[in-house]
């Protein structure tokens, strides 16, 4: 029945601004804790369609579209916004404040969970709890490149350099914008390829045509400094579970299993035969899972 639910039953959307810029953002749930869910790279809220109307049976739930992604505002970057995981967190947690007002879980996917820890350590009063789902561990980053192989440790910011001239980034999106490539990516990233459906393909695709789309993936892509999940972990100042599909091509599960070390991470729960995209892949199991931590936290 989950896996059954289109993005056309969750519409409308609904448009807060922030900063002078609209942000899209679904809302859904009359009662109970209030919940934000928050997607990862390139992706929008809609990449939670089969997550929210279970959600919403017990709690108060809003899917926010992060500056630059989905329906939300694509700005040039450096001129009047910076696509960095502070902007990222500071926009969830003023989303907490002015839109939802009051505490909320933030529960998140790849990327987003480092945006979710930066937005809670960053603004302690606005987080209840963060849930991760296949955390982004940032390999690339500028501190982690000296532990990859060779080939890898050099290669990133040669493709960074290159996609920095307009031109050729620019030809680059392009050509990975694309739904047949699109469709490629998906399904190296999930390890259901039934999962990986013509609509999850038009719902990455399509804000890829707005203006100023390129730009903003061009920008994330040469960014490798900010904050790294091992860096955030020991200053949540509320409780963590983790969640990680064990077939993930990006996010080794071998890695992710040390953040479970942190005394601030009450569970890890490895998510056997999943890829990157755990709540989309098998949202009926992560549902469940969140739904009774959820609980177990509010008694």
């Amino acid at each position: 029945m989950t896996a059954s639910i289109s993005k056309t039953a969750l519409t409308p959307t609904k448009t807060w601004m922030w900063q002078g810029f609209p942000i899209c953002y679904h809302s859904q749930g009359n009662a109970g804790p209030a919940i934000v869910l928050i997607h990862g790279f390139g992706a929008s809220w809609l990449h939670w369609r089969k997550n929210i109307p279970v959600l919403a049976e017990n709690f108060r739930v809003y899917a926010i579209d992060l500056i630059g992604f989905g329906a939300s505002a694509k700005p040039k970057p450096n001129e009047n916004i910076a696509y960095t995981i502070e902007t990222w967190g500071q926009q969830v947690a003023d989303f907490c404040r002015e839109v939802v007002n009051e505490k909320a879980f933030l529960i998140a996917n790849s990327i987003g969970c480092v945006v979710a820890m930066q937005a809670a350590v960053s603004n302690p009063d606005i987080a209840l709890g963060v849930a991760l789902l296949n955390c982004s561990l940032r390999l690339l980053h500028d501190r982690k490149r000296k532990t990859l192989p060779w080939y890898r440790r050099w290669g990133a910011p040669l493709l960074q350099r290159l996609l920095s001239f307009k031109p050729i980034g620019e030809i680059f999106f392009s050509a990975i914008a694309k739904p047949k490539t699109v469709r490629k990516i998906l399904l190296k990233a999930y390890a259901n390829a039934s999962a990986v459906t013509e609509e999850l393909v038009d719902i990455l695709t399509t804000p890829a045509s707005d203006p100023g789309a390129a730009a903003v993936f061009l920008a994330f892509t040469c960014y490798s400094q900010g904050p790294l999940p091992e860096d955030l972990l020991p200053q949540l100042p509320c409780p963590a579970i983790i969640l990680w599909g064990t077939a993930d091509p990006w996010e080794p599960v071998e890695l992710g299993r040390e953040l479970a070390n942190y005394p601030s991470v009450q569970k890890f729960i490895p998510l056997e035969d999943l890829g990157h995209c755990p709540q989309d892949e098998a949202p009926e199991l992560v549902n469940s899972i969140l739904q009774d931590w959820i609980w177990e936290c509010t008694k």
